[in-house]
């Protein structure tokens, strides 16, 4: 079976660092699927609106070459325990499939396309979607244990400051993302002492923090012209 793409999801992350570790983490993430509007798409989005959140399948696009694995180092574990590929989330699985939830902000129609908004996002610019379908309560949401995986509150999150005068000079909403992704410690668990400072990007900036224990300062801010700051 050949699987068909249906579109390619635009959000703010442009690399894989940064990226929120799981959905909804970050509601200030958002995303757009983009479809030409026709007959056909409108009636698969019939009724669509009247959920408040969807299940996207999507491929791990960027990971393909490198085949999959029957075991990983899950980020949460420091990246030094190994966890069997199906216990985890990880991008190298068999077919490369991925799940996630997201919260449906609007459907609206804009020139020849229909777009779909989407929040609470952690899929890298790009990625193919595969399906959708909608979030039924009453039996996606049940009582169930998570194995080793933390609870949101039990994960740190650092205090964020920036360098004066730089806060200032992008978007508030911009700002805002930035902060929120540098909340959930996008260091890699293995290295988190490794580096005096990490950069990832996001929107079309370069964003580079210094690292610290309990703090982060962003340092800088560069404009990505061509793929390049």
């Amino acid at each position: 079976m050949e699987l068909k793409t249906l579109c390619h999801i635009k959000t703010p992350f442009k690399d894989k660092f940064g990226i929120p570790r799981q959905s909804g983490l970050i509601p200030e993430a958002t995303g757009i699927l983009t479809f030409p509007k026709n007959n056909f798409h409108k009636e698969c989005l019939r009724g669509l609106d009247g959920f408040s959140h969807i299940w996207l399948s999507f491929i791990f696009h960027k990971v393909l070459s490198e085949g999959e694995r029957s075991l990983v180092r899950p980020p949460r574990l420091g990246g030094k325990e190994k966890m069997g590929v199906w216990a985890t989330r990880s991008p190298h699985r068999p077919n490369h499939l991925g799940l996630t939830v997201v919260k449906l902000l609007k459907i609206v129609e804009i020139d020849k396309t229909i777009q779909v908004h989407v929040g609470g996002v952690d899929l890298l610019d790009g990625t193919p979607i595969v399906d959708i379908k909608p979030y039924v309560p009453y039996c996606d949401s049940i009582e169930a244990s998570s194995a080793w995986v933390p609870k949101p509150e039990d994960v740190f999150k650092p205090k964020i400051s920036w360098i004066e005068g730089l806060r200032e000079s992008i978007k508030e909403e911009e700002a805002v993302l930035i902060e929120k992704v540098l909340e959930q410690d996008p260091r890699p668990s293995a290295q988190k002492i490794d580096k005096e400072s990490y950069t990832f990007n996001i929107f079309n900036y370069e964003v580079r923090f210094k690292n610290g224990s309990s703090e982060f300062l962003v340092i800088s801010i560069e404009k990505i012209m061509n793929g390049n700051p």
